[in-house]
């Protein structure tokens, strides 16, 4: 299986190869999407379907792996799954749009089978993923409660901090704490799965299902 990641940062499509290899069972040969001039929110959005109209016609990939953070915008949660229930500010939702409008224009009466894709939004930010299992674990839950009293538990600097050791990490450092994670969640992908439903969840269940 041909797997191309798209997220916010080298490290963090690192590290996501990484847990797409757990989640699926066996090996997989990732591909690299085009040189992107921007990351971050709102660029993954911008740039996704010109990756999709490059993986799709000028390479062989099976499936496309996009995660990137939600930083305060709303968390994803069953009801958006419902017919009608996306909601705007969604960043899951929003990406899901903007695919399904891609499959829509470029795909009808294509002979080459659609490419699967999973849309993963971590809760806040990614390094919240990063520091499950590790005895200090944080979840979309304290975040949501956070919200909701005006006062959140944590911010988002100060995940960086726990996870790097600082709030500015340099590359080199970015992508050692991020693959020793992402290794160590190979094997808490369950855990992860439960502490955030709403960001990894539908991510886990999309990847799969690429193995149904």
């Amino acid at each position: 299986m041909k797997v191309a990641v798209l997220s916010e940062s080298p490290d963090n499509e690192a590290a996501i190869r990484i847990l797409v290899r757990a989640i699926v069972g066996r090996g997989i040969e990732t591909l690299s999407p085009p040189p992107l001039a921007a990351r971050g929110w709102p660029a993954i959005e911008q740039v996704l379907p010109a990756v999709l109209t490059h993986l799709a016609g000028q390479t062989d990939a099976d499936a496309l792996a996009v995660v990137a953070d939600s930083d305060d915008s709303p968390i994803h949660n069953l009801s958006h799954e419902e017919p009608g229930g996306g909601a705007k500010d969604c960043r899951l939702c929003r990406l899901r749009a903007a695919i399904a409008r891609f499959q829509k224009r470029h795909e009808k009466g294509t002979t080459r089978r659609r490419m699967m894709i999973a849309v993963g939004i971590p809760v806040p930010c990614i390094e919240a993923w990063y520091r499950c299992g590790t005895g200090h674990e944080v979840s979309e839950k304290d975040w949501a409660e956070g919200a909701a009293a005006t006062s959140r538990p944590y911010t988002r600097n100060d995940l960086k901090r726990w996870v790097y050791g600082t709030d500015r990490p340099d590359r080199a450092c970015r992508k050692r704490h991020a693959v020793q994670s992402a290794e160590r969640l190979a094997d808490s992908v369950n855990r992860l799965e439960a502490l955030f439903p709403g960001g990894f969840g539908p991510f886990v269940r999309d990847v799969r299902s690429w193995s149904a």
